[in-house]
């Protein structure tokens, strides 16, 4: 007996030391494998693994790993949202007691291993929110798996059809994938059990099988954001537990299925974007048991039926539909209902005032209807979180409750017709309010500065209104991001002072975007604008009268991407800093005042695609490093004084799209690269002076629809390659010398429509085709060798005599003979006339406009002293406004002696014969025995003379340059322009006028002399303004270009010391030319220029003492004693345009 005794026992010691061994091993696999899951983490940010994982510890103590209680074995492993970082790597298949394996939130890369499917006790696998790629693996059916999530990563290939043999399975969540093909007809045979299926967001295609009823045990289906075909299957109304149905956004058709009225559990049913038709199925409307009804983006028409039971009715969606009709009022019974969103229907007709009995509302979103009437003052009674009415036609003021609703969050109100006044409260009582947008509407009053009460302001859009004072403080709206103020009548503080309120957005560290365009500022840019956010990268201020200078704080503005400050009265320099807006892609300033020279620090721009600097009084060359700008499309520089060559690395600038230099004084050829411009639209180079020909190769800018080149200097043939820009819609060559043929090609532009070749050299037949059957005279004038139709007015193209020809012969003559006969008549009529008539004209010597002595005795209110401008001693000159509304300066001349009937013949005779930029522009002139005046344009800034010698004016050096340089540019012209020179004969600052932009023109012509060709000097007996003549004029009466030289001379002395050559110090000891000339060669120019100019606390000090000093050198050369000593006018331009430039260049 004892033998079986000790044998049974070692028996069961043997089997229970087989076992004790079998569960450490088992364990220590365990183990393995999750070091093995440790080692394919490559970021552990939390450090949750690398501090609990530890080798010492048991790993059933490791965090997230369950054990069973008896083998100690593995069951479950939880790390969700430890934001760990690797793969899953295929020793997790050897735990073989798992049961739970959640990894989901993290960033898990790679493939889903197989080895998944050896886990046969699996029964939850959660790895939803990772970035898996790969295929799902094919499961075995012999898996206990229950729920499967693989939401949001990007697997992709076909579902596995082994998901749909796991028989237990009853959740599967594989949304949010890349996953393709179609669902098996057959899905639901093997699987009984399935309560949710989530398929949304994904690529999945084919038919909704029709055996999707087998499901029966569906409470959630969602097919949504895919491509499935055919129709929602009726059978989908047999699922009697569904809870929640998504199938939105499908290519389904026909419709919504009866059966599903049958659907008793129902509670969300959402199919926006199913290309819905008709109406609204009314049975939709009487399922008690919805909470959710989404139909938006469909195409369903009429109106909402007059009764529902849809008492847990919680969110409606209907949004971009076709609805129609007005909301009853009695159907907003909605107990329960918290979002409604109607928004982009038609509905129409006032909003129910019932709204306001929806309690629970908290989201309300009726914009894009058309909806009319006031706001009902009941929802402000409401709860609402956000309001969106925007895009309605609603009228009447805004009711004071809407700003009373503390939880309001956003509101939309924009683009109504809302009026009325904000409350002086607005603000109070909207702490959570993070979203204003108040635009196009037609509210005014003032801005109440209770909104600074509003902190949570994130946007404020009050833009395109009619608010009027001035903007409030509003630094404590702390969180603004953005601030919408333009289009209103909003005023600055004070006039031409510092717009404070914009000091105040500094507090706003937040802020993105400041808009306050179209507003009547009238102030200064402050230098506080430099301390805006740094995530400012939006600044909009055009059309706001803002005066002075751009501050050079606005470099500190790094971020900025779109400044706007076109069209304001924007003067002095652009600041170099602006070289530091790295992020810069778009810059307006046109339509100011700015001068100087386009700084270079521009070329630090490399994301500029918009440069517009149109307008204003920019100086000196385009800088050259401009070819830098790869980015530029749009660059408009026109309506300035730049000068020099265009440089030739500028047409390196391939991506143009809109290129502007016209109206500058720009010379050279025409770009030799427009080959490379293949996306360029406009081409504008008119007004200035290029020259030499047009290439061929014009076509290869196949883009362009617009080309302009008039007033330049353009020769040679029009291209018939032009006849190629297929796009062209305008082409203007007119005032060059175009000579040859107007190429037939040109018939074959379909689009154009506006076509100028006027004064040039054309010849030979005007082309018919095309649209040139639509163009007119206009486009063809002065063209004398052009014929064709009679339409054009040129002569009829044939063989034969040369009509133009024979015309230059006997046009002249008959001419000659009919003015010979108008001035016998004139003779004899004058001799008959009394002077009992002084009202009425002799003769109207008018080579510009008629101008009648009534028209202006009324112009001038009869002669009133009140608008008398100034009187000389050839006469008085007046203010006065013609019939067609042109205010003109009207120079009356007094008629007691010869002399000043000779000075008004003279000057007549002189500005017929003279046109510049820099002369007084004539209107027209009224001459009868009684009467001689001159209609003269007006320059509204008076003289020069009293320029430097009013107490409440002052001009600047820079003024002053260019001053002097309009007036050199106006004696070359005069001296060199024509055939014969023309000699001023009385140059001085109270003959030199001012216009609104202060360019200045020279102006009284009465003494002036027209010389005979080729003769250098003559005499007369009518003497200058003492202090001004040259000394041989006022000896001998000798009159010659040099003499205006020597009266430039001293007028550039005045400029700059600010004296008088008349003033009391001057005598017979020292004159004013002695005074400066000392000065000049002790190195004192300190002591005698104005003191207004020069100041030693001066930014630049020595960049304008050298400026004053080479302007006081160049007059010393005008004032040599003998006129053959004076400089030459094309030296005195020279110099002053150079002296200007090195001053601009060394002051920016």
């Amino acid at each position: 007996m004892e033998k079986p005794a000790c044998f049974f026992i070692l028996l069961t010691i043997l089997s229970f030391s087989s076992t004790t061994i079998c569960s450490l091993f088992n364990k220590a696999t365990d183990q393995e494998s999750l070091i093995a899951f440790k080692s394919a983490i490559i970021s552990d940010p939390h450090d949750i693994l690398t501090k609990n994982w530890s080798a010492n510890a048991s790993i059933c103590s490791w965090i997230g790993v369950s054990c069973s209680l008896n083998q100690q074995r593995v069951t479950a492993l939880s790390l969700s949202g430890f934001g760990l970082r690797g793969t899953i790597p295929p020793a997790i298949g050897n735990l073989t007691f798992l049961a739970s394996l959640d990894l989901s939130y993290n960033n898990f890369t790679g493939f889903i291993p197989n080895e998944l499917s050896n886990l046969s006790r699996l029964e939850l696998l959660d790895l939803r929110v990772n970035r898996l790629t790969g295929e799902i693996p094919s499961f075995g059916n012999s898996l206990k798996l229950r729920i499967l999530n693989l939401w949001n990563n990007s697997l992709g290939g076909k579902i596995p059809c082994g998901i749909f043999n796991l028989s237990g399975i009853e959740e599967v969540h594989l949304g949010d994938n890349n996953l393709q093909g179609g669902l098996p007809k057959d899905m639901c045979s093997g699987i009984s059990r399935l309560s949710g299926l989530y398929l949304s967001w994904n690529l999945l295609s084919g038919q909704i099988p029709f055996d999707i009823y087998k499901c029966s045990e569906l409470i959630g289906l969602s097919l949504s954001f895919n491509h499935f075909n055919g129709s929602l299957p009726s059978s989908t109304g047999w699922l009697n537990k569904l809870q929640r149905l998504f199938v939105g956004v499908n290519s389904l058709q026909g419709g919504v299925p009866s059966s599903l009225r049958n659907l008793s559990h129902l509670r969300v049913l959402s199919m926006p974007g199913v290309s819905l038709t008709e109406q609204i199925p009314s049975f939709i409307f009487n399922m008690s048991s919805l909470e959710l009804i989404n139909f938006a983006n469909n195409s369903l028409s009429g109106s909402l039926p007059l009764y529902h039971n849809l008492p847990n009715l919680e969110v409606l969606y209907l949004h971009s539909n076709m609805l129609t009709g007005k909301l009853v009022e009695k159907i907003w019974d909605f107990k329960r209902l918290w979002k409604l969103s109607l928004s982009y229907n038609k509905f129409t007709g006032e909003i129910p005032k019932s709204f306001g009995n929806l309690t629970m509302l908290n989201f309300l979103y009726l914009d894009h209807n058309n909806f009319t009437g006031e706001l009902p003052s009941e929802l402000g009674n409401l709860n609402l979180v956000e309001m969106e009415v925007q895009k309605n036609g609603l009228s009447g003021p805004i009711p004071l409750p809407i700003f009373n609703m503390s939880t309001i969050a956003t509101l939309f109100l924009s683009f109504n017709n809302f009026s009325g006044q904000l409350p002086s409260t607005f603000g109070l009582s909207l702490p959570n309010l993070r979203g204003l947008y108040l635009v196009d509407n037609k509210l005014s009053g003032i801005i109440p500065s209770s909104i600074n009460n509003a902190s949570s302001l994130t946007k404020l859009d009050m833009g395109e209104n009619s608010f009027t004072g001035s903007i409030p403080n509003l630094g404590n709206l702390r969180l603004l991001e953005k601030l919408y103020l333009g289009w209103n009548n909003l005023t600055g503080e004070y006039p031409n002072k510092e717009l404070g309120f914009l000091s105040s957005l500094t507090s706003c560290r937040h802020l993105q975007r400041i808009i306050l365009s179209n507003n009547q500022l009238d102030g200064l840019l402050p230098a506080s604008v430099g301390n805006f956010s740094d995530s400012l990268w939006h600044f909009e201020a055009s059309r706001c009268g803002i005066t002075g200078s751009i501050p050079a704080e606005i470099g500190n503005l790094t971020n900025l991407v779109k400044l706007y400050l076109s069209r304001n009265e924007l003067t002095g320099f652009i600041p170099g800093t602006v070289g530091r807006l790295k992020g810069l892609a778009m810059i307006y300033l046109s339509y100011n005042k700015l001068q100087g020279l386009i700084p270079g620090d521009l070329c630090f721009l490399s994301k500029l695609g918009d440069i517009y600097l149109s307008h204003n009084k920019l100086q000196g060359p385009i800088p050259e490093c401009f070819s830098e700008l790869k980015s530029v499309k749009e660059l408009y520089l026109d309506s300035n004084k730049l000068e020099s060559y265009v440089p030739s690395n500028l047409w390196n600038l391939n991506d143009l799209v809109l290129l502007n230099l016209s109206t500058n004084n720009l010379s050279g050829s025409f770009p030799s690269g427009i080959e490379k411009f293949k996306v360029l639209l406009k081409l504008d180079l008119s007004y200035n002076k290029f020259s030499g020909d047009v290439p061929s190769k014009i076509d290869k800018a196949v883009s362009l629809d617009y080309l302009s080149l008039a007033h330049n200097k353009f020769q040679g043939s029009i291209p018939q390659s032009i006849g190629n820009l297929q796009s062209l819609v305008f082409l203007d060559l007119s005032f060059n010398s175009f000579s040859g043929f107007i190429p037939k090609s040109l018939e074959g532009l379909i689009y154009l429509d506006h076509f100028n070749v006027s004064y040039n050299k054309l010849k030979g037949k005007i082309p018919t085709g095309g649209n040139f059957a639509n163009f007119t005279a206009d486009s063809f004038l002065k063209n004398d060798g052009l014929c064709g139709q009679t339409r054009f007015k040129v002569p009829h193209c044939g063989k034969g005599v040369n009509v133009v020809s024979l015309m230059k012969y006997i046009v002249p003559s008959f001419i000659s003979v009919i003015i010979v006969v108008i001035v016998i008549l004139m003779l004899i009529r004058r001799q008959k006339w009394t002077k009992e008539l002084p009202n009425i004209e002799i003769s109207v010597v008018n080579p510009w406009r008629g101008s009648s002595y009534m028209e202006l005795v009324r112009a001038t209110d009869g002669f009133n002293g009140s608008n008398e401008l100034g009187s000389g001693g050839t006469g008085s000159v007046f203010i006065g406004t013609l019939y067609d509304g042109l205010t003109v300066a009207i120079k009356v001349f007094k008629l007691q002696s010869e002399k000043i009937s000779r000075s008004f013949d003279t000057e007549v005779e002189v500005l017929k014969a003279i046109r510049h930029r820099n002369l007084i522009k004539v209107i027209g002139c009224c001459h009868n025995q009684d009467f001689r005046a001159l209609v003269l344009e007006y320059m509204p800034n008076g003289s020069l003379d009293k320029w430097l010698y009013s107490h409440n004016l002052f001009l600047d050096l820079l003024q002053r340059l260019n001053i002097v340089v309009d007036v050199a540019l106006a004696l070359e012209y005069l001296h060199l322009g024509h055939t014969f020179p023309i000699v001023h004969c009385d140059l001085k600052p109270s003959n030199v006028l001012l216009d609104k932009d202060m360019t200045a023109h020279v102006g009284d012509f009465g003494l002036a002399k027209l010389l005979g060709e080729g003769e250098l000097m003559a005499q007369t007996r009518t003497l200058g303004t003492i202090g001004y003549m040259a000394p041989e004029y006022g000896a001998q009466g000798i009159v010659s270009t040099s003499g205006d030289i020597y009266s430039f001379g001293i007028m550039l002395l005045e400029i700059c010391t600010r004296k008088k050559p008349t003033d009391e110090r001057f005598g017979d000891e020292i004159s004013l030319k002695s005074w400066v000339s000392i000065s000049l060669q002790a190195n004192r120019i300190s002591e005698i220029v104005d003191p207004n100019l020069l100041g030693k606390e001066d930014q630049n000090f020595s960049a304008k003492k050298q400026c004053l000093s080479s302007m006081l050198c160049l007059a010393m050369e005008c004032l040599a004693t003998s006129p053959s000593d004076r400089i030459s006018i094309n030296e005195v331009v020279f110099k002053v345009e150079k002296i200007r430039i090195t001053f601009l260049a060394n002051n920016s």
